[in-house]
C-alpha cells in the first residue's frame, strides 16, 4: 500500500515471518474461530462468514459475498463491512505463525465500490515480525483472485495473552465459551482475534 504510515512500518531488526510447523498445511480450509464473530463465525446471522485458505508461506486466501445486508449506499457494500472482512483476513494470518495476536492498527484503502453480490477475493500475507509486533498486507478483488482491486489494507497485529479475552470480553459469551463441552472449539474461541 502507497502512502503507508509510519507505524505499520517494520522496524530495520524486524524478521522475515517463519510458518509454524504445525500450521494447516496449503489448502486447508482455516474454519472459524468462533462460531458467532462476525467475520468468519457460521451462527452470526449477519455476518460475513467469511472463508479463509492457508496459502503458501506465510500467507492465506480468503472470499466472501456481500449480502443485502451489508450494505452501505444502495446497492453497494458498506465500507466499514469492507474493512472488517479485510481484518479478518488479516487477522486469519496469526493461525499460521500458531499466535494470539489482536489488531493494534488497520489502514484501508478504498479503491472502488463493490456491488452487493460480488464475491470478494482476499489474499493476505505477513510481511514482518518484530517482537510481539506483526505485519501484514491484505488485497480484496471484485470477482475473482485477479479480478480489479477494490480494497487494500496494511496491519499491525499484537501478540496477548490468552487472558487479554478474559479480561476483557463478556462474562457470558466468556463463560460459555470457556464451558464448551467441544475442547477443540473452546480452545479455537481464543485462537485468533476475536
Amino acid at each position: 500500500m502507497s502512502g503507508t504510515s509510519p507505524a505499520l512500518t517494520p522496524p530495520a531488526d524486524a524478521t522475515k515471518p517463519v510458518r509454524h510447523a504445525d500450521a494447516p498445511a496449503p489448502g486447508v480450509l482455516l474454519g472459524a474461530h468462533y462460531g458467532q464473530c462476525f467475520g468468519c463465525g457460521g451462527e452470526q446471522p449477519h455476518g460475513l462468514h467469511l472463508e479463509a485458505r492457508a496459502g503458501e508461506g506465510v500467507s492465506i486466501t480468503a472470499e466472501f459475498t456481500v449480502r443485502p445486508e451489508h450494505q452501505g449506499a444502495p446497492g453497494l457494500a458498506h465500507g466499514g463491512v469492507l474493512a472488517t472482512a479485510l481484518d479478518e483476513t488479516l487477522g486469519s494470518l496469526n493461525w499460521l505463525l500458531r499466535t494470539v495476536a489482536v489488531t493494534g492498527r488497520l489502514e484501508t484503502d478504498f479503491v472502488r465500490p463493490v456491488p452487493v453480490g460480488t464475491t470478494l477475493h482476499l489474499a493476505a500475507e505477513v510481511t514482518a515480525v518484530a517482537g510481539r509486533k506483526i505485519y501484514s498486507s491484505a488485497t480484496g478483488r471484485i470477482g475473482a483472485p485477479d479480478g480489479p482491486v477494490a480494497v487494500r489494507a496494511d496491519a499491525l497485529f499484537v501478540e496477548v495473552k490468552v487472558d487479554h479475552f478474559i479480561d476483557h470480553g463478556r462474562e457470558a459469551e466468556i463463560q460459555a465459551a470457556m464451558n464448551d463441552p467441544d475442547q477443540i472449539r473452546r480452545a479455537r474461541a481464543f485462537e485468533v482475534n476475536p
